[in-house]
């Protein structure tokens, strides 16, 4: 038989390709080469960190420096290839950065929602059922060799300012349901089998940063000026629930500086908080290029070697960029650095690596070597794409209600606006190439006839000239659609955006549109920050208002799904609408999350902000109603203290909040069980937020998430859902100086229209040293 039609057949019958066959030889330890085949650091029965000290002993300065780079290069004599570090996999394996091409075997991976959307689920489960997708297809294209093993996701920053270009990357504004992603996704990704990775994730970017370019300020220059308060009590939340409870094997420093260091050389961020405190188990990745930014255009050393060598003292153990294989030789020669700090970033590179096997000889026999293209773009992995997309779904606004619409009553829908027909604008940024697209048209089709008519040309929508047929077509249709907002031209990386209302003359459309139709119009925004819509909220022509996010390549038919009833929403919002009035005067550079009101700074997020908003954080509605009562709670919640801590009883007991530190906090919490009761005609999925008021103080926020179930509660019928509240992780607060106190007293619990008041009381166990 020819061997080009044995390769077709292949092809055929066992969904391989060249590319995979070629990719399945040994990243390292190939056990045909006779040479290095033996080495100690290729035996797999050896503890890996007794092979990573073998193959870094084996290794000259130069070989090593040669691995302190993202594209790693290859240790011919030892039998190790080169390796590229960057890859992404955000919402899905994603085409930005080198280490992932498509093409081939693999032409599309599952686009799942942008993160903001999949975070508007408040679903745990959820996201770590994505994680496990994703993983699966990643390890599928490393096998065929068009991806890495590392992907540096996700993005775990706090959504603080709702201009922020990025903001779309994130979980939301909430530090507690940002850290709750991270570790939910990262589980997934990385895999349950042990010590071993199945990929490995990377929480980013650490720390305080989520200002790209603004007003003349770019993230490169941008020196974030952050309290001990608002660091522990904001920013670290997320990454230290990523670490500590997600097992997270990177964390990436950021580009800005904190506090007039930057991030990359900062040894009291990297090694003595995420290393020291956190316990990493893992490697710190800069951002691309960020230690020649710290030099070239933060002017922070004065010459190269300098930057290199406060970079890996201060923790960084791999460098995306060139910077390290280009200095921190001369960095050895001229005394700044020496060999033993270098050993040790590559004993974290080189045992991640180890843990996905990597070193471990042919990859086809290992636990994920089976995988393949019939393992990417499946139909459950799609399928779970548009479940996500259904459960991230906002319902804003239902006036009337107009919503759900009715194949009956609406049989011709005139779907309007720049954004109803897109395709590569529902998977935002960070994205890759999908499976395929249903766009918001595709999707309504499904359901009514439809008369298209774009109204914009785009979401810059800078002209009038399509507005009166948009209107010819309301004024036909049984009811209209408009999809309109925001795409990457508006908010992306390095754009942030000046203002919170609609581009050009979209407001105009809408309202026009909305006069002009015969039947109920339903207005849906793409974007992933907020939008000041207030005079679509205050128009009694526009019946509803539905936020879909970027809902990922499934977006059309999860927003048809919802706009027609076949699914009941069930999305809340992760962060604030907030009116263009709060950012008229509010600069982005300005870190403080708490209000003052001596200089009229208004505060950031729901749990320091108490103007006015459009939308409040948790906000989001059904299409049937659901009424809380509290089954079981206690009143009262003793929090033992260590007795032998150095501390006077009197100053322990008598204090309004004790340190976290004093208090015995392992298994201090209490479970709150909550009856929900479908009182409608229409099953629904409900979002539990449970929230807590402190008791009254100046370091308190208004109200803090503690935590967040998600539920089907059938018509007519009522649910009981046990919540458990740990008294240290959410109860507590920060004071000024950074310390984490529990307020003891009344702390009132917020369920929906419900509250509870559970009282904390300190008790002493063992003896107080006076």
């Amino acid at each position: 038989m020819p061997i080009s039609l044995v390769v077709i057949l292949l092809v055929l019958f066992l969904g391989v390709s060249l590319q995979t066959s070629e990719a399945l030889d040994p990243f390292a330890c190939d056990p045909e080469d006779g040479t290095s085949g033996n080495f100690p650091f290729c035996q797999v029965k050896l503890p890996i960190q007794s092979r990573v000290s073998d193959l870094i002993g084996r290794m000259t300065l130069q070989e090593k420096v040669g691995l302190l780079v993202n594209d790693a290069a290859a240790v011919p004599r030892l039998g190790i290839k080169g390796y590229e570090w960057w890859s992404e996999a955000l919402h899905g394996v994603s085409n930005v950065g080198p280490g992932t091409q498509f093409g081939g075997a693999f032409p599309g991976a599952t686009s799942f929602p942008q993160v903001i959307t999949t975070a508007a689920s408040f679903n745990a489960t959820l996201w770590e059922a994505i994680g496990r997708v994703v993983s699966d297809e990643a390890r599928a294209m490393f096998n065929g060799g068009v991806a890495g093993l590392t992907y540096w996701s996700p993005n775990v920053n706090i959504f603080r300012d709702p201009r922020w270009g990025r903001g779309q990357e994130t979980p939301g504004e909430d530090p507690v349901v940002v850290g709750k992603y991270a570790a939910s996704y990262v589980r997934g990704l990385q895999g349950n089998d042990g010590d071993r990775l199945k990929v490995a994730a990377c929480c980013k970017h650490f720390t305080a940063y989520d200002l790209d370019n603004w007003n003349g300020v770019d993230r490169f220059h941008f020196n974030a000026q952050v309290s001990k308060q608002d660091m522990e009590d904001t920013f670290d939340v997320p990454f230290r629930m990523c670490v500590k409870e997600g097992k997270v094997a990177s964390v990436m420093c950021s580009y800005n500086q904190v506090n007039g260091i930057p991030t990359c050389a900062d040894p009291k961020l990297l090694k003595k908080t995420v290393r020291g405190r956190w316990k990493l188990d893992g490697y710190i990745v800069s951002d691309c290029d960020s230690v020649g930014v710290y030099y070239s255009q933060q002017h922070y050393t004065t010459t190269p070697e300098e930057a290199a060598a406060d970079a890996i003292k201060a923790g960084l153990d791999l460098d995306c960029g060139p910077f390290l294989v280009q200095h921190t030789e001369d960095a050895v020669k001229k005394g700044l650095l020496n060999e033993a700090e270098i050993n040790n970033a590559l004993l974290n590179t080189l045992t991640v690596q180890m843990r996905l096997g990597m070193f471990d000889g042919e990859p086809s026999s290992k636990p994920y070597g089976n995988l393949g293209p019939k393992d990417v773009c499946t139909p459950a992995h799609q399928e779970l794409a548009l479940e996500a997309a259904r459960q991230g779904i906002v319902l804003l606004k239902n006036h009337g209600p107009s919503l759900p619409l009715s194949t009956r009553h609406h049989q011709s829908i005139a779907i309007i606006g720049p954004n109803s027909n897109v395709t590569v604008t529902m998977i935002g940024n960070y994205a890759g190439v999908a499976c395929g697209y249903t766009t918001p048209l595709q999707g309504i089709e499904r359901y009514a006839k439809t008369i298209y008519q774009q109204g914009c040309a785009d979401v810059a929508c800078v002209s009038d000239q399509q507005f009166d047929t948009a209107m010819d077509a309301a004024r036909q249709a049984d009811a209209t659609v408009l999809v309109m907002g925001l795409d990457q031209s508006i908010e992306a990386e390095s754009r942030d955006r000046t203002e919170l209302l609609l581009p050009g003359c979209q407001q105009e459309l809408i309202s026009k549109v909305a006069a002009a139709s015969k039947g109920p119009t339903i207005l849906v925004l793409m974007s992933g920050g907020p939008i000041d819509v207030s005079f679509a909220e205050n128009d009694p022509k526009i019946g509803g208002i539905v936020w879909a996010g970027y809902p990922g390549q499934a977006g059309g038919a999860a927003i048809s799904d919802v706009l027609f009833g076949t699914t009941n929403p069930g999305g809340k919002l992760p962060m604030t609408w907030y009116p263009q009035d709060y950012v008229t005067n509010l600069p982005m550079t300005n870190m403080a999350m708490r209000p003052s009101k001596s200089n009229g700074y208004p505060g950031r997020t729901y749990r320091f902000y108490k103007g006015k908003v459009v939308y409040p954080f948790g906000h989001g509605i059904s299409y049937t109603n659901f009424v809380h009562s509290i089954a079981n709670a206690p009143t009262m919640v003793s929090v033992p203290l260590d007795g032998h801590r150095q501390a006077s009883r009197n100053a322990t007991i008598s204090g309004k909040a004790i340190r976290v530190t004093h208090a015995r906090c392992n298994r201090l919490s209490f479970g709150v069980q909550v009856d929900v009761k479908n009182t409608g005609s229409m099953d629904g999925t409900h979002t539990l937020l449970v929230y807590s008021k402190p008791p009254a103080g100046h370091w308190a926020p208004l109200k803090q998430l503690v935590a967040f179930k998600k539920m089907h509660v059938a018509a007519g019928t009522q649910e009981r859902v046990g919540i458990n509240v740990h008294v240290c992780k959410f109860l507590s607060v920060v004071d000024r100086s950074g310390i984490r106190r529990i307020p003891m007293g009344a702390h009132s619990l917020h369920i929906g229209d419900v509250k509870h008041s559970v009282s904390l009381q300190a008790s002493i166990i063992g003896v107080i040293k006076s």
